[in-house]
């Protein structure tokens, strides 16, 4: 809708801009001007700033100004006659006469609003009824509890046909307007219409205004068709243009400073419940163009949260091809990857909300998982074959509309491209992906051979094209997991462990060759952080599999092998976790020898110490010693185990 110019000045002149700029920011008066910190982006020093007098607001920081109304629709993701709506409102200005079809149209859709706030409170009262027993105790077990239901008005559809039908007839609603609320299923070959919900939990989608315009119902039964059913698109309710729980994670997004998008609306409460409430959820769809430009004006960098299985992976490179085209200086995604298996329910539940703030706080960025799709589960051993990974990353590149970004991008693909299939040293020690061979050859004897032979052709490795990322395959062994990632993020403990790290025995190849590289870096004797670490070992090409012993460990709970850990409970971490893993190994060793006697001498004496070691080493899996005071240098207060 247009509005008179006059009708919007008038808005201007009796809001100052301060005043409605002043309910999102902190403002301090200096001069004629106000002046906050930003809230586009995190800032310390202010940038902000509010004219009143020329009704403006200016953020240096982000490069960014407008007036009143483009403010709540960059902050709240309002549209323009939505920001206009609101503003009248609160400045007591009429909203400009409209033509007789708009009117009506209106009128109907204010009705229809009417109507599903009435259908929110049946289904309400029925799942806090005898009839919604199944269906609380189904939330329970999720984790979903009688204060997350009412935050989020869950409900309940019970069996019967009519019953929501007969409510509202009996409320004065007609058949036309239950229609128009897409509350019944009706049709030519359908005689008697009949409530589109049934024995279903029920969760009410509101729009940006958190007025109820739809619904989501998670099916009871398992032998339904469609375990999830949305309302179909109505005057009020456009899935492609909403995000489940969109009005009040826009307001938590502002303090979070990111806006977190997973898969269902279940992920969803349960993310709120463990102190996420910046978290949306597509409405029964993948993202969309317009679900994905209002993330962008909630947040520059939102964090897409896909489920640890191929189809979530296959979602997240669906958004990576949807966001490409639309990228902007400082416009961005990134990826949270739970682990194989896993959504935020599963995970949050078994593991609590610190393993999933290790996951939401490791994502990757668009970049990297561009990166991923393009070289996992593929071999590089022909000269063709490297051209061809070059020309895609170059096409994908070409994608980007925006000038600066797409040449950002060409930048990044080459470099990466360039640590990929390293150029040979001229000298014939080439730091190539065959080093360590061509170092064992050289001990042999054959060293003169090096510098003559050809290179043998470059190929993915095959930790590389195993990755759980594609396959999503089990977790290695926790303990060797935290006996290796603990010197990948804490390598300062290397040399006063040496020892015992190279001769610890690791059953995992994958983890073993890990440890191998770690301890070659090493040798080279260079002084460097973690982060510099990670760096060579992405050169080697060991990036997947860190990616997926980073997910394991956070979701397992396991923060001292993390990077979150002072270095002191890294080391006791660490130390715990050798000696319980060299008793492991003794056990096994004394449970052999236990069975081999009692093979020779079934006694009761032979069977009980046979017994006493199977308890011993069934108690000692996943347990760790307790130290008083542990985690108290890394600002934790619980113990681990």
């Amino acid at each position: 809708m247009r509005f008179p110019v006059g009708f919007l000045e008038e808005i201007r002149a009796r809001l100052p801009a301060s005043a409605v700029v002043g309910r999102r920011v902190k403002l301090k008066k200096e001069g004629r001007e106000f002046r906050g910190l930003s809230p586009f982006n995190s800032e310390k020093t202010p940038s902000f700033y509010v004219n009143d007098q020329k009704q403006r607001w200016f953020d240096f920081s982000a490069g960014k100004n407008g007036d009143i109304f483009n403010f709540l629709m960059e902050t709240e993701g309002l549209s323009f006659p939505e920001a206009v709506e609101r503003l009248a409102g609160e400045a007591g200005v009429a909203m400009p006469a409209r033509d007789a079809d708009a009117e009506k149209r209106e009128e109907k859709r204010a009705s229809l609003y009417d109507v599903l706030e009435l259908a929110t409170q049946f289904f309400e009262e029925r799942l806090q009824a005898r009839a919604g027993a199944a269906a609380r105790g189904y939330l329970q077990n999720r984790g979903l509890g009688p204060e997350l239901q009412r935050r989020f008005r869950v409900g309940y559809a019970g069996p019967e046909r009519a019953a929501l039908k007969e409510f509202l007839a009996g409320k004065g609603i007609d058949h036309e307007q239950m229609i128009a609320a897409g509350l019944l299923v009706t049709g030519d070959d359908i005689p008697v219409s009949f409530d589109r919900f049934r024995e279903r939990v029920i969760f009410p989608i509101g729009d940006f205004r958190g007025r109820v315009v739809a619904f989501g119902g998670r099916a009871l039964a398992s032998d339904v068709p469609a375990k999830y059913l949305n309302s179909p698109e109505t005057e009020l309710f456009h899935k492609g243009s909403l995000l489940y729980n969109g009005a009040e994670a826009r307001k938590a997004a502002h303090d979070a400073g990111t806006i977190i998008a997973v898969e269902g609306y279940v992920d969803v409460v349960q993310m709120v419940g463990a102190g996420f409430a910046h978290t949306v959820a597509p409405l029964g769809t993948a993202l969309t163009e317009r679900q994905l430009d209002i993330l962008w004006k909630i947040a520059d960098e939102p964090i897409l949260c896909f489920d640890g299985d191929k189809a979530g992976l296959r979602a997240a490179f669906r958004a990576v091809d949807l966001a490409l085209p639309a990228l902007l200086p400082g416009k961005s995604l990134r990826f949270a990857l739970l682990p194989g298996g896993q959504d935020p329910d599963d995970l949050i539940r078994s593991s609590g909300k610190d393993a999933m703030e290790a996951i939401i706080s490791a994502a990757r960025p668009l970049v990297d998982m561009i990166w991923v799709r393009e070289t996992d589960a593929h071999v590089f051993d022909t000269p063709e074959r490297r051209a061809a990974l070059e020309a895609r990353l170059r096409d994908i590149a070409k994608g980007i509309g925006e000038e600066s970004v797409r040449r950002h991008y060409l930048q990044a693909f080459d470099e990466r491209v360039r640590a990929f299939f390293p150029a040979p040293d001229r000298r014939g020690e080439g730091r190539t992906p065959y080093r360590r061979e061509s170092r064992e050859r050289g001990e042999r004897g054959d060293r003169g051979r090096q510098g003559s032979q050809a290179r043998r052709p470059i190929a993915v490795s095959d930790a590389l094209r195993r990755s759980t990322i594609m396959s999503g395959r089990s977790s290695l062994p926790l303990r060797d997991v935290a006996l290796v990632m603990t010197m990948v993020n804490h390598p300062g403990l290397i040399p006063a462990h040496l020892d015992a790290f190279c001769h610890v025995e690791i059953a995992s190849p994958d983890l073993d060759r890990l440890r191998h590289v770690v301890l070659e870096i090493a040798a080279d004797g260079e002084e460097w952080e973690a982060d510099t670490l990670r760096v060579k070992l992405g050169e080697r090409r060991l990036g997947p599999l860190l990616a997926r012993l980073d997910a394991q460990i956070a979701s397992s709970g396991h923060w001292p092998a993390g990077p979150v850990a002072s270095l002191q409970d890294a080391e006791d971490g660490w130390l715990q976790a050798l000696t319980l893993h060299r008793r492991k190994g003794t056990l096994h060793k004394e449970l052999k020898d236990a069975e081999a006697v009692l093979a020779r001498d079934p006694s009761e004496a032979n069977v009980a110490r046979l017994v006493d070691i199977k308890k011993e080493l069934e108690s000692s899996e996943g347990t760790e010693a307790l130290i008083e005071g542990f985690g108290a240098s890394s600002g934790r207060v619980k113990r681990i185990f």
